[in-house]
């Protein structure tokens, strides 16, 4: 995880176009500022970043859905549930299954676990418009080649 640059996804471990499912993966690294502030003493990872984790593996399994057409931007949080604390170092097994794409929408439900256990959930909505310009398409492609990005389509 890269917190100072808002890129919460570290690799692809399985993108499925057929079933429309995505499996990542993070690492909450050992040190952060953010820890500084939540909490002196007992760091622990904000819950909005945890949303945020699972909001961006949607938005990888969007992308590969819609072959790098549209890019998908964060419109709601529903039923969003931490179950459980994530501390520095934990890796974080994060899940996305997209359960409507139409109409310029999409939504997906969204799991992360830890060590198997289930620390968060949400169904998330997307708005999904085309790229604004060439500099934020070439900067996903850079991204999806860090991260391992199965189909990452050229850029046109």
């Amino acid at each position: 995880m890269q917190l100072e640059y808002f890129q919460l996804v570290d690799r692809v471990l399985d993108l499925n176009l057929e079933d429309k499912t995505i499996r990542v993966e993070a690492q909450v690294p050992e040190t952060n500022t953010i820890f500084e502030g939540h909490f002196p003493g007992h760091p622990l990872m904000p819950g909005v970043l945890l949303i945020e984790s699972m909001a961006q593996a949607s938005g990888w399994l969007l992308l590969g859905v819609l072959k790098f057409e549209r890019m998908p931007i964060l419109a709601a949080v529903k039923d969003a549930k931490v179950r459980g604390s994530v501390f520095p170092g934990e890796v974080l097994t994060i899940e996305a299954s997209l359960v409507h794409e139409g109409s310029g929408y999409a939504m997906t439900e969204a799991k992360i676990r830890v060590g198997g256990k289930l620390r968060a959930n949400a169904t998330l909505t997307f708005t999904l418009i085309p790229f604004p310009n060439t500099e934020i398409r070439g900067h996903m492609d850079a991204v999806a080649k860090r991260v391992g990005f199965p189909q990452q389509v050229p850029q046109s």
